[in-house]
């Protein structure tokens, strides 16, 4: 290895020191000390090179960035609150300390804008980078997948499918200079959350990491009822229409991006009367309703090729 353990662990004690009173005992000992209130929320994501991200195409600050949204997201999406992260790293000891200082500062950035605390972790060395964070969270009343109900409104917190078009750019190794192609390569490296959004008045909820239809179809199971999307209220949505145009100039059907697409990490709410972007309903039945698509929705997996 180019660097030593210590080095590092001194370096992201640095980067994660804080003075928030929440954190009683930080970075440095066998576990951390935090104070905790109201009901708890724990939940673990794990990114590995070349499966969730590809350093030739993201910077270690946005890859920072984007692995721990994700992992907030997953709390915001219980209509809780992130207070703390653990982050365990494997490296394959290529790595120079300004890539893991930038990293680290990535992650650091994110869980600022969450109001979060990185409390401790773990380094080890692998064949490739691996990055995992639990977040633990807190609500007085978690909102679940199984809440939604027969006349509910069907509410996305803001437009999903940047982040499938700026893989799309990635993949297929086109340029395209316009602020429409930055805005969804940037989404693709550290998508933005929707953090000022008050969802709390929903039934049902679910983070949008695999894709509008993965995550609707799992609160029409959960919650009993069909979930009837509207292509046309989803196109009278701000920025449709510049996404639509970028989908055009790349001969792709724009709502395999925005129903098919993944790691928007917006959030999907079932209820009444919410913010955001009204994109359907619960009705009575089963599964989903109400798809007019050119392709057939095929939604990311780790296990197929």
């Amino acid at each position: 290895m180019g660097f030593q353990e210590r080095e590092v662990i001194s370096v992201l004690q640095k980067i994660f020191a804080t003075t928030d009173s929440r954190l009683k005992v930080g970075i440095g000992d066998d576990a951390a000390v935090v104070a905790t209130q109201s009901q708890s929320l724990i939940s673990s994501d794990m990114a590995v090179e070349d499966v969730h991200f590809k350093l030739e195409w993201s910077s270690p600050f946005d890859i920072g960035r984007k692995i721990t949204a994700a992992n907030i997201a997953d709390i915001l999406s219980m209509g809780g609150k992130c207070d703390f992260i653990t982050v365990s790293v494997a490296l394959t000891g290529n790595e120079s300390m300004q890539w893991i200082e930038n990293l680290a500062r990535g992650i650091r950035h994110e869980a600022d804008l969450a109001g979060s605390l990185i409390v401790g972790g773990d380094i080890s060395r692998g064949m490739k980078v691996v990055i995992s964070m639990t977040a633990v969270g807190n609500s007085i009343s978690p909102i679940l997948r199984s809440g939604a109900k027969v006349g509910d409104g069907l509410y996305l917190s803001s437009l999903t499918g940047w982040s499938a078009a700026g893989l799309e750019l990635l993949t297929r190794e086109i340029s395209i200079n316009s602020e429409t192609a930055e805005k969804a390569l940037s989404e693709f490296s550290a998508p933005t959350l929707d953090y000022a959004i008050d969802f709390s008045g929903a039934t049902a909820m679910a983070d949008v990491s695999d894709s509008i239809l993965v995550q609707a179809e799992q609160i029409a199971v959960a919650s009993g009822v069909q979930i009837a999307i509207d292509q046309v209220a989803i196109s009278k949505a701000a920025e449709f229409v510049e996404l639509a145009a970028l989908a055009d100039e790349l001969n792709v059907d724009v709502f395999q991006w925005i129903l098919a697409g993944g790691e928007d990490h917006a959030l999907l709410a079932t209820g009444e009367n919410l913010p955001g972007i009204r994109i359907g309903s619960a009705i009575a039945g089963s599964g989903l309703s109400g798809l007019d698509m050119k392709m057939a929705p095929v939604s990311w997996s780790h296990f197929i090729p």
